[in-house]
């Protein structure tokens, strides 16, 4: 039924023929994602309301905009993107996120948790501005409701008056158990109907925002979805309402049911060697164990981190705040403030968020906080929104920040136990595997670089990160066979550069490569100290442009940033 279905027929379908078409959705979704990799229990979750939501809503004249977009699977299947689906997530294929580029369906692109709100308020404020009639829904789920932008957006709701469909799906989770008062809140308002009545009074806090509250309801239950929803709809015409639904992360699929954290993200491929957020785990856990100063933070991602065994084995000094990596930042300065060692754990992508705080709350202040960035650099499948190639640049700007790359998992442990005794801000950034080990480890210094390898000729390679020095190295052994030398240096401190290795290079080229943009990374750093010396100098980062979804490795070559084009630039300057 997927393969051909359009709104209209799916309109004119039976419940029965509906309820069939939920569990092709599932097949598809499931065969898929085991395939290609993706988010699984989330979607699984979601299909009934799906469904229901194509039958009583009019898309793409009515607009869905949903929060993140973990959920919109099923959604894409049903809006002409079946024969596509195959490639989603593929170098080349659909988006595994809403995409405007992609189909008039999806309105509002989005990736990080907490801005379907604002955007739907936006979307129906336009709307009422141009007199147009359509409907607008943000299908937002219980995790994001810990996020600080939602309740900027609910301050707003009655300034704007205009009228929105706020869909709760709550499913107890985000990407870890979604934790904290809000939570507590919304189980409360689940709670039996016997306590209907208590319930209500307390679902009052939403009308005091300018939302008619009603709920809660089986998300999983299409025929009453279909009825309430078609309810809702006329509702929209005079208010706005908030339709709280309970959903199951990982619906129809056992083992997903039972482990909706672990089935969240689904990766394809070889099993890596090596997850450095393991290793932050084991080696944090071991710094604590002699630092009763130390402190983890994290934003909703415990497990993915890394962090599940130190938060189990010092449950007083783990803090998970939920989405909402603002507050973790000013969190971890004012512990700093107040003599303790925290440790934030958080992946590049979702670090952006937190950049003023880190301004002003960490660095002003200079305070001995560990920024532990995880999924550093191309991140894959997820696309644009999730690629982590700025932090290099955002945070260099920053004064009293240092910033550390290790070349391998050794490395990091390394840097890990520096911070220890490290008292100022402290970055370190990694990739989310390490597949190489080096074998060399010269002692780890403040500020300084080591040579990996003395070509003492006319080219130095100065890289950061294990992608970027596996590059320089593989690059380096091919050009040794063909007679041409080539240094090359693991750029371990970012910031501050290594000032004396800099003036000390004897090397004519000067070639840089980085897991980031080019602007105000690595090499955008480096081309300022050469600036007035006599040095020539290629650099291989990204391009000023956002990076689409792919595997790393086909990523990075396409961008430019691989062994291929080092050693033809080489080979280019040796024929001149």
């Amino acid at each position: 039924m997927l393969e051909n279905i359009t709104s209209a027929q799916l309109k004119r379908m039976t419940l029965k023929e509906l309820l069939a078409l939920c569990e092709e959705a599932r097949e598809v979704i499931t065969s898929t994602v085991l395939k290609n990799g993706g988010h699984l229990s989330s979607n699984l979750g979601t299909v009934e309301l799906s469904v229901a939501l194509n039958y009583v809503f009019d898309f793409p004249k009515d607009k869905l905009i949903f929060d993140v977009g973990h959920q919109c699977y099923t959604y894409k299947l049903l809006t002409g993107r079946y024969k596509d689906f195959d490639a989603i997530r593929q170098k080349g294929g659909i988006s595994g996120f809403p995409k405007r580029e992609e189909s008039e369906f999806d309105f509002y692109n989005v990736g990080h948790a907490g801005t379907s709100v604002s955007a739907a308020l936006g979307i129906a404020k336009a709307r009422d501005i141009k007199g147009e009639n359509y409907n607008v829904i943000a299908l937002i789920g219980d995790g994001s409701f810990n996020n600080g932008l939602i309740y900027e957006a609910f301050n707003s709701l009655r300034l704007l008056n205009t009228n929105v469909l706020l869909i709760l799906n709550d499913n107890g989770m985000s990407i870890a158990p979604t934790v904290g008062s809000m939570h507590e809140y919304l189980e409360l308002l689940s709670e039996s109907d016997e306590r209907k009545e208590k319930n209500e009074k307390h679902a009052k806090i939403f009308e005091r925002f300018g939302f008619a509250y009603d709920g809660v309801y089986d998300g999983n239950d299409l025929e009453k979805m279909i009825g309430k929803l078609s309810e809702v709809k006329e509702r929209l015409k005079k208010e706005s309402v908030i339709l709280h639904v309970v959903t199951k992360k990982g619906k129809g699929y056992a083992f997903c049911e039972e482990n909706p954290e672990g089935t969240h993200g689904i990766s394809c491929g070889g099993v890596v060697e090596t997850e450095y957020s393991n290793v932050l785990g084991e080696t944090l856990t071991e710094i604590a164990a002699h630092d009763e100063r130390v402190v983890a933070v994290t934003a909703a991602m415990t497990s993915s981190l890394g962090l599940a065994h130190f938060f189990k084995k010092y449950p007083s000094r783990s803090i998970d705040v939920g989405i909402c990596e603002e507050h973790a930042t000013i969190l971890c300065a004012s512990m700093a403030a107040a003599g303790l060692k925290p440790y934030y754990a958080v992946y590049s992508t979702f670090l952006q968020r937190s950049f003023d705080e880190i301004i002003i709350d960490i660095c002003s202040q200079n305070l001995p906080v560990t920024l532990c960035i995880d999924r550093a650099g191309i991140s894959g499948a997820d696309g644009e929104t999730h690629q982590g190639v700025f932090d290099l640049s955002f945070l260099n700007m920053i004064p009293n920040l240092t910033i550390a790359v290790p070349k391998d998992v050794e490395e990091f442990a390394a840097m890990l136990k520096f911070s220890a005794e490290f008292d100022k801000p402290l970055a370190i950034r990694y990739p989310r595997s390490g597949n190489r080990l080096f074998g060399i480890a010269s002692k780890l210094v403040y500020g300084t670089w080591e040579k990996l390898i003395c070509g003492d000729g006319k080219y130095a390679v100065i890289a950061c990160g294990e992608r970027a020095l596996n590059i320089a190295y593989s690059a380096a052994e091919e050009l040794e066979q063909i007679g041409i030398k080539v240094s090359v240096i693991n750029a371990r401190f970012v910031k501050p550069l290594d000032y004396k290795m800099l003036d000390g290079l004897n090397e004519k080229y000067i070639l840089t490569i980085e897991d980031n943009v080019l602007i105000g990374g690595l090499g955008a750093l480096i081309n300022g100290y050469y600036s007035d010396k006599d040095k020539y100098i290629k650099n291989f980062a990204y391009g000023d442009k956002f990076i689409p979804q792919g595997g790393v490795a086909e990523l990075m070559e396409d961008c430019g940033v691989s062994v291929r084009a080092v050693t033809e630039y080489v080979k280019q300057n040796e024929n001149r």
